[in-house]
């Protein structure tokens, strides 16, 4: 369990302060976070759980979230950003998801495009970015978006469904991972990221991060699932974040969906 009395002094002076909302089973900390983003919760909120009995991620999909095994947290997010650059958010939240890996765990953790964290080819946590715009005085900006974030820590075994094959942090480094550590690490990275993104420059250079962080941006086979689906070599993040990927027909650039790893599957022996 957290101790939430550290929790909350150890996040004093940041974005986070006095701001921490805890549950000890709730439907999904992303249905928090936005229902109080419509009554106004403030910039920096966060709403984390023991457990959660509607997990989600991308797409609709599930999320396993059982009692103590994982980190399931959302944080309300109000940035003063142009609308251009919102989709640069779920990427600027994987960098710092990543880095809470590595300093928590000494682990590199490869990021797969658009939002899932991976550990030694196994994904070991996700992403979902949910946000709203409004108008206002005939120009189009951010009401607020929520960053979700389920990181598996304590798991010993996972449904044998996946669609990837997947892993938590205790099974991949054989120890027992702090899951309070972990969180303290990635808020402090996530607010840095969240100010980053406030700079034009700063913004520029998130998807050349992404481009140098991750094996899958650059010369990976792989199967497009989505509105765009295609198969080809993927050929790095454009400037807006969104993927390319060189089909035998030119470079198709994927704003959304997902990719299939086929390089490991044309690497297997044939029989």
């Amino acid at each position: 369990m957290f101790d939430l009395n550290a929790l909350h002094s150890s996040v004093d002076g940041s974005i986070f302060a006095g701001k921490i909302h805890f549950s000890a089973v709730t439907d999904s900390t992303n249905s928090d976070a936005l229902a109080a983003a419509r009554e106004d919760a403030p910039h920096g909120s966060v709403w984390l759980a023991d457990e959660q009995r509607a997990g989600r991620g991308r797409g609709d999909h599930g999320w396993e979230s059982n009692a103590g095994q994982g980190l399931y947290v959302s944080i309300l997010l109000r940035p003063q950003i142009p609308v251009t650059r919102l989709q640069l958010l779920p990427l600027a939240a994987g960098l710092a998801a990543s880095e809470a890996i590595v300093v928590t765990t000494d682990r590199t953790a490869d990021l797969r495009w658009p939002n899932d964290l991976l550990l030694a080819s196994r994904k070991v946590g996700g992403i979902l970015v949910e946000a709203k715009t409004e108008s206002l005085d005939g120009e189009n900006r951010i009401a607020h978006a929520v960053v979700g974030i389920g990181i598996n820590v304590h798991q010993r075994a996972f449904p044998a469904d996946l669609a990837t094959q997947a892993t938590s942090l205790d099974l991949a480094t054989g120890r027992s991972i702090s899951r309070q550590a972990l969180l303290l690490s990635l808020l402090k990275s996530l607010e840095r990221e969240a100010l980053g993104l406030m700079d034009p420059a700063a913004a520029e250079r998130i998807p050349l991060r992404l481009n140098e962080a991750s094996t899958w941006m650059r010369g990976r086979k792989v199967e497009v699932h989505g509105p765009q689906a295609c198969t080809g070599t993927t050929a790095g993040l454009d400037q807006s974040g969104f993927l390319r990927v060189q089909t035998d027909a030119g470079v198709v650039i994927v704003q959304t969906g997902g990719i299939r790893d086929l390089s490991s599957l044309e690497a297997e022996p044939k029989l």
